[in-house]
């Protein structure tokens, strides 16, 4: 911290230095540190991190500072932090160095992810705390780029056991960086403010004005330190100061606007030029100057009054000065000097920058502009700069003045900013697309865009966000208006309309669903040409809910088929899957209504290996979550709770906002947790209502049937199901129906167990598969008489024994168990009982194990009860790594797998080898995870 040249010392703060002291000696072999500094400009920010700068000499150092006009440059940011490092480029992995290089422009290529590109920082890094750790210090953060933000936030939460610090300073910006290690920077104590004050005044000063100047600064420094430059000697030492003036970071801006004004008119210039151009590249800087006619030797009396250094970087003693340098200029002065930029800046080593530079210098439309800064985008879009990408249409759209063109530009503008996560520019653009001369196409599409970004809001909760069920009106709207233009995108929508619908479930008009279904047929009749499996799975859903649980099998097939050979021929088709709103619980549900299990777990297979390998993280964690549901039926508890967890540590690495996992529900139900399970329920049907997404009440009554099944509480259970089994929940109607006949039947409902028994025929009876016809054989079981339903219950045990649906397979041997030991045939319900239960344990499903115990019991067998297999002590992160390193994986692929990097996997493996008795990897195959 300095004053006219002298420097100023650090003045209290203890408690601040101490947390940063403890951040530096923290940092090191298999410890990484993360903070972020937040406060109001002027707080004392910057002088903590150059604190932390001079105790980090020892350690490997690299420092950057946000330029709020660098701010639409993807990767700008990124890029200056990463300079200093790309020598150890080579260590990366091939992937994640073309993604970085594609990203910083060094290379040609597809747009790379934005989070593998996260994944490559995060190996850079690693590799340059090799030889010792690294420091890296970000100012004034809330003015980086947005890819930049979103990829460090990503890297601060993946570090783990790096050796590596990274320390941010941010403005108070509750929404940027959230969740990371915070040090809220605020105003001096008054003692320590009353002590800055004295150190910079020459010369006494009037007591009272002196502790009215700190309560009105609230003891921000930067205000304090102007205190000299901003009140006469006068007014200070004779008490005439009047109060009210300058309390604010946004009066001491005006005070240095004040000391700009007074500048000679070409110092001032220069000092626009300077804070316009963001690099701080001194050759650019004099190249400006040259251009607008202005000697270098003019920015003396700025350099002696302290407010910038002239270097080989262009350095503003504080970000204020530079932001109070461009407000204090007029329109034309800021266009004069943003057109001595571009004109300066090479059109071609920088054509987005100088593009940039062009467009705030135009005063109006300009065709040529508006064309150089759409090239602009297409080249952040191959970087992957999303954000950059709409920043750039958007200001090209508003430098367009042919109608035609204007809304052209405003439609790809608004996709780029839905794409950035940013609905409310979005939204406004495509108003602007609306009024324009757009075809009908285009039109339509506006209509489908606007639609889908409510549909992602409403099931993410978004504040002022419509209902699920309102977003499938527009969709279906959409989709009508699309029809004859673009066919291909019209059924698209439509699957998106019924998606909406499926998620809206009781909440929605019960005939809305009905009415999309039959819109949707009529609009394939007129199909010419072979349908695609997209299309085909349309066609499939709207036959079944137009026509009852035994229509739409045959097309349903065909479709899942389809996709089947998709995935294993046109790998990209799983990403453009992943991607349409909806999409996965529609492909999801029509598996599960055909009890088809091999297509579920093939498809959820391919969706999560191409995520991986693409880096698609914004993806992945649906494709965890799909995924997640096959090892849940297969009674592979551990490992679903593994993908789950893994797909929440994503979300929350991304800072993103997910919608509730529905498999979290059921497989705490399954567990037999009675307290969680209860609490997730619950959470989750509140969420619901407020979202009106209905499918979370059928989940969660079809959850609270198992849970309660499991409890043998079989009144609670008969209610729970009985309520889910109410409306046609797509996906998972069948299983509903399952739980309602064990529940009816215990609970002496003969009834009802019999119409849902009558109801099971229609969907699981037709469904030819193992699964399908092995849990109707179970039902009829449940209430047939006593000649038939010993030959019902070996039917089911034998088709559920070749599939793998662990979970119906043991629920069965477990109802069998019971029938014989009712039937007094001891030995052989002993050994379906212990089956079962063995299954229960195995599993974790403690419920049902507990109450094929109690069964074993009453048959007068001994039962021991067995511990859950090694393992159990692993996190779930340990316990994925070391089951993908038993399958042999190295610890640079499992570090792609898992977004971390390989050091962080052999961190983990150090702590997993004597947790599970093992001291080699091959030792990790012998035991199963």
């Amino acid at each position: 911290m300095s004053t006219r040249g002298r420097e100023v010392p650090l003045r209290g703060r203890e408690a601040e230095r101490k947390t940063l002291d403890d951040l530096i000696a923290g940092v090191g072999p298999g410890s990484s540190q993360v903070l972020v500094l937040r406060g109001e400009a002027g707080a004392g920010k910057t002088a903590l991190l150059d604190y932390l700068v001079e105790r980090a000499r020892d350690h490997h150092l690299v420092q950057i500072a946000g330029v709020e006009s660098d701010m639409e440059l993807a990767y700008a940011g990124l890029q200056q932090l990463c300079a200093p490092m790309l020598a150890h480029l080579d260590v990366l992995a091939e992937p994640q160095r073309h993604a970085l290089e594609v990203a910083f422009g060094r290379e040609v290529g597809a747009p790379p992810d934005r989070f593998l590109v996260g994944l490559a920082v995060l190996s850079l890094l690693a590799a340059a705390a090799a030889a010792r750790p690294l420091v890296c210090v970000i100012d004034d953060a809330q003015w980086l780029d947005q890819v930049t933000v979103q990829t460090l936030a990503f890297v601060a939460r993946r570090l783990l056991a790096e050796p590596v610090a990274l320390v941010f300073a941010v403005r108070d910006s509750p929404e940027l960086l959230q969740g990371l290690p915070e040090l809220t920077v605020s105003g001096l104590s008054d003692a320590d403010a009353r002590e800055l004050l004295e150190s910079v005044m020459v010369g006494g000063m009037d007591p009272r004005v002196r502790d009215r100047i700190v309560a009105e600064t609230r003891g921000l420094p930067l205000a304090i330190l102007e205190v000299p430059r901003s009140i006469s000697a006068a007014e200070l030492s004779g008490g005439f100061w009047i109060s009210g003036k300058r309390s604010s970071p946004a009066a001491v801006e005006k005070g240095f606007v004040r000391r700009i004004h007074a500048l000679p008119e070409k110092t001032q210039l220069l000092l626009l030029v300077a804070a316009a151009e963001p690099i701080g590249d001194a050759g650019l800087f004099l190249g400006a100057a040259a251009q607008l006619g202005v000697s270098i030797d003019a920015l003396a009396p700025a350099e002696a009054d302290g407010l910038i250094v002239f270097g080989p970087q262009m350095r503003f003693r504080h970000p204020l000065i530079r932001s109070a340098a461009y407000r204090a200029a007029d329109l034309a002065d800021r266009r004069a000097a943003h057109r001595a930029l571009a004109d300066a800046t090479d059109a071609m080593t920088d054509p987005d920058r100088r593009a940039w530079h062009a467009a705030q210098a135009a005063a109006g439309p300009d065709e040529t502009i508006a064309a150089d800064l759409e090239r602009s985008a297409q080249r952040a879009q191959q970087r992957g700069g999303v954000a950059a990408a709409a920043t750039f249409l958007e200001r090209a759209t508003a430098l367009t003045a042919d109608p035609g063109m204007r809304g052209t530009r405003a439609l790809a503008a608004a996709q780029a900013k839905r794409d950035a996560a940013d609905a409310s520019a979005a939204h406004a653009l495509l108003s602007i697309a609306e009024t324009s001369d757009v075809s009908p196409l285009q039109q339509a599409q506006v209509a489908r865009l606007r639609a889908q970004m409510d549909f992602v809001g409403s099931r993410s909760g978004e504040t002022g966000a419509p209902r699920v069920a309102e977003t499938a009106a527009a969709l279906l709207d959409a989709a009508r208006r699309l029809e004859r233009v673009d066919d291909y995108s019209s059924r698209e929508c439509y699957l998106e309309s019924i998606a909406a619908l499926i998620y809206a479930g009781r909440l929605a008009d019960p005939v809305a669903l009905q009415q999309v279904a039959e819109a949707a047929l009529a609009a394939l009749a007129h199909t010419a040409g072979d349908l695609r499996p997209v299309d085909l799975l349309l066609k499939g859903m709207a036959q079944r809910i137009t026509g009852g649980l035994r229509a739409g099998a045959d097309t349903l097939r065909a479709a899942l088929a389809g996709m089947r050979h998709q995935a294993d021929t046109d790998p990209p088709a799983v990403g453009r899957w992943l991607r349409v709103p909806g999409f996965p619980i529609l492909q999801e549900s029509a598996a599960h209504e055909l009890w088809d299990e091999q297509t579920v777990r093939h498809l959820s297979t391919t969706a999560v290996n191409h995520a991986r390998d693409t880096g698609a993280l914004a993806g992945l964690p649906r494709a965890l979550t799909y995924r997640a549901g096959v090892h849940l039926l297969s009674g592979e508890f551990a490992q679903a709770g593994q993908l789950l967890g893994e797909a929440a540590s994503i979300t929350e690495a991304t800072a993103g906002r997910s919608p509730v996992r529905y498999h979290s529900v059921l497989l705490a139900a399954w567990r037999g947790d009675s307290v969680t399970a209860g609490h997730l329920v619950d959470t989750a049907a509140d969420d619901g209502t407020l979202r009106g997404e209905g499918r979370l009440h059928g989940l969660t009554r079809y959850a609270s049937a198992v849970l309660n099944n499991g409890l043998a509480r079989y009144d609670e259970a008969f209610a729970a199901a009985r309520v889910a089994c109410n409306h046609l929940d797509l996906g998972f109607h069948g299983w509903c129906l399952y739980e309602l006949v064990e529940a009816a039947t215990h609970s002496g409902e003969d009834n009802a167990a019999k119409e849902a028994v009558a109801r099971l025929e229609d969907s699981a009876g037709l469904s030819g598969t193992d699964w399908g016809l092995g849990v109707l054989a179970s039902a009829q079981a449940m209430r047939a008489a006593d000649d038939t339903a010993d030959g019902l219950f070996t039917e089911a045990v034998e088709r559920l024994s070749r599939t793998p649906i662990t979970v119906h397979l043991a629920r069965t041997r477990l109802l069998y168990g019971e029938w014989l030991r009712r039937a007094n045939r001891r030995t052989d319900a002993r050994r379906e009982l212990a089956a079962a239960h063995e299954a229960f344990e195995r599993m974790g499903a403690q419920g049902f194990a507990e109450r094929a115990r109690r069964e074993l019991a009453a048959t007068g067998e001994k039962v021991r009860r067995q511990q859950t297999r090694t393992g159990g002590e692993l996190t779930a992160q340990e316990a994925q790594i070391a089951r993908l390193a038993a399958e042999g994986l190295t610890n640079q692929e499992i570090g792609a797998q898992l977004f971390i990097s390989s050091h962080t996997v052999e961190w983990h493996l150090r702590k997993v080898f004597p947790k599970l008795g093992v001291t080699s990897r091959r030792q990790l195959r012998a035991l199963s995870f």
